[in-house]
């Protein structure tokens, strides 16, 4: 190459670069000595999708129906006849306790009935005797009178005698102990031959095993939606409410048996109770679960990355980018987490970019390069509104 030719490349490569020079100074003087660099974020758009998660309360198994037994009669318990933890049916003989103070009773009762109505019988034929001699005008007014008297008297003794024979007969039904319902019977509190004390010793608990019930509180804000899924028709009832065991789930849905009727002024929940299927006995009174309820809001509700969340004196915020590439703090209504999402009930509008990365390092207005530095060979991505 000849000495010509170097010198033209030479100069060429000078004047490049002056060219260069005066355009980086005159850019950086156009931008001015202050002005804010350019943050690298990551975004994401919001979206509308499927809703679909479930909210859990503490709740309590408990039996539908729940009944303690005492003792109705005071004696030595003489018998039982069944064993701790079984199941009874209903109508069961379930314990006995001596009865022959109370037969005795019974016996004495009903020779006095008949004593009174012996005697019945006799102001009755003494009353219509001196009726028919006061016809005759036989006998005095008085005696008449005194007749009659002691009929309704004897009357009302041999009722007296019937209401007595009542009563210790239903005293001598109470020896034996039947059971009001069918169920499960716990484990006995008295043995044969303990003394028992009428209306104070307790003998056992008998409650119903199958259905079972759930009791949990929910906010008084709940109870139109709850009153809503009541009424719905027992398809939908039967995929809403479901058990959780720690990591178990129970195998059968519930549905909703009753609202209570007014909510509790101390903690402004009302309790509601849940019906569930127990077959295979698998639930016991007394358990604590964690009751799931399904909630579905529908394919049109939008969601973020819980992550863009920003939080600034219990109110919640997330910047948006703008179609210069800048960006503006969005205040926004949160509802419920699924997963790393959280569901956006205000502030935001499907398609809008959110950033989800390096908002640490933002302010009102800041200019935002969307994906990752040009160093690490990322494509930015066009924003839209």
């Amino acid at each position: 190459m000849s000495f010509t030719k170097l010198s033209i490349i030479a100069g060429t490569a000078l004047l490049t670069l002056a060219v260069s020079c005066k355009s980086s100074k005159k850019q950086a003087a156009q931008a001015g000595p202050g002005a804010a660099p350019v943050v690298s974020v990551g975004v994401d758009t919001v979206r509308p999708g499927d809703a679909v998660y479930y909210v859990q309360y503490p709740g309590t198994v408990t039996a539908l129906k729940d009944v303690t037994l005492l003792s109705q009669v005071s004696g030595y318990v003489t018998g039982i006849y069944f064993k701790d933890g079984q199941h009874v049916s209903k109508g069961q003989k379930l314990y006995s306790i001596d009865a022959q103070i109370y037969d005795a009773n019974v016996q004495n009762a009903k020779a006095q009935l008949e004593v009174q109505k012996a005697a019945l019988v006799k102001a009755q034929k003494d009353a219509e005797r001196y009726h028919q001699l006061d016809e005759q005008d036989a006998i005095a007014k008085q005696q008449v009178d005194y007749a009659d008297a002691a009929l309704a008297t004897a009357e009302k003794q041999v009722a007296a005698a019937k209401a007595n024979l009542n009563a210790v007969g239903a005293n001598a039904k109470f020896t034996t102990i039947y059971a009001p319902f069918s169920g499960t019977i716990g484990i006995s509190s008295v043995r044969v031959g303990t003394s028992v004390v009428a209306g104070n010793t307790v003998l056992n608990q008998i409650s119903t095993d199958n259905p079972m019930a759930v009791d949990f509180n929910v906010p008084q804000e709940e109870i139109y939606r709850f009153e809503k899924i009541k009424g719905a028709g027992t398809e939908i009832k039967n995929k809403v409410f479901s058990l959780a065991f720690g990591a178990d789930t129970y195998p059968d849905y519930g549905s909703i048996d009753l609202i209570d009727r007014a909510v509790d002024p101390q903690t402004g929940t009302v309790k509601v109770r849940l019906s569930f299927n127990n077959d295979k006995n698998m639930l016991k009174a007394g358990m604590t679960t964690s009751v799931k309820v399904k909630s579905d809001n529908g394919s049109n509700t939008l969601m973020i990355p819980h992550k863009a969340v920003i939080e600034q004196l219990g109110e919640y915020y997330v910047y948006r980018v703008t179609d210069s590439n800048t960006v503006t703090q969005n205040k926004i209504e949160l509802g419920q987490p699924i997963g790393t999402n959280i569901i956006v009930k205000n502030g935001l509008s499907a398609g809008q970019v959110i950033v989800t990365e390096g908002q640490q390092k933002l302010a009102e207005g800041a200019k935002v390069q969307i994906g990752a530095p040009a160093a690490a060979g990322a494509p930015a991505a066009a924003a839209t509104k």
